[in-house]
């Protein structure tokens, strides 16, 4: 069943999707993590691969960056292959002085400047939830790794270079831990169609102390979380 940005036919992808936003980091998964790997999608080089992981059927898909981007992959696997458990696992920018780079945090819930969830839910704001389940285990798994986890809200930007004041200062006064680009896309797009979600993020740079990961760090903390959205399988 092609659509217009996924070239997979019915049963190419696993009811459960990992989603980062780099499709070579898609594939990186896949060929890291996951058994009997076979790509599923190169349209527009946005990878995706489905596989196995302990004997249980995973899917990866690149998403780009952005919430457009995010939904057009996000939508077409719901309504088109039967994907009913996605898990965004991308980076993040952390704002509360608690956060430390490598920390994984899970967004609890997800404000954002975007306008496709007022449009959604017909001009009014909604809650941008996460799966209660997952987050759940998620935080539990993470734990059980060692793994320093934050749980809490989070602020999905449209804007990489904002034009207007710094809004830092103002999202940690109201207690949001980090900024990142897709998360309360995921959540309103799950809430329409009755999915389970869940975006994790590895803090990769700290906005308020200016601070950012290696490639080397970056890469094997991001290991680690990927790990701990395997164990929600």
């Amino acid at each position: 069943m092609t659509t217009p940005h996924l070239s997979a036919a019915p049963g190419d992808y696993a009811s459960t999707v990992l989603m980062p936003g780099d499709p070579l980091r898609a594939k990186y998964i896949a060929e890291t993590f996951l058994d009997d790997v076979r790509q599923v999608n190169e349209v527009r080089n946005m990878l995706g691969y489905t596989g196995s992981y302990q004997g249980k059927p995973v899917s990866v898909q690149g998403s780009g960056m952005g919430v457009p981007s995010f939904q057009i992959y996000a939508t077409e696997l719901i309504r088109f292959f039967g994907v009913s458990r996605i898990v965004r696992v991308g980076s993040c920018g952390a704002l509360q002085h608690a956060l430390s780079l490598g920390d994984v945090v899970l967004a609890m819930g997800a404000g954002t400047d975007s306008m496709v969830n007022r449009t959604r839910f017909e001009g009014r704001d909604m809650a941008a939830v996460a799966d209660w389940g997952l987050l759940l285990r998620a935080a539990q798994a993470a734990e059980a790794a060692g793994m320093t986890v934050h749980v809490g809200s989070v602020f999905t930007s449209d804007f990489f270079y904002d034009p207007n004041d710094n809004p830092f200062d103002l999202f940690e006064r109201h207690g949001v831990l980090a900024v990142e680009m897709e998360a309360a896309g995921l959540y309103g797009l799950a809430a329409e169609h009755g999915i389970e979600a869940l975006a994790m993020m590895t803090v990769s740079d700290h906005l308020k102390r200016h601070e950012a990961m290696s490639a080397e760090d970056r890469q094997s903390s991001f290991d680690d979380m990927t790990r701990v959205a395997l164990a929600l399988l």
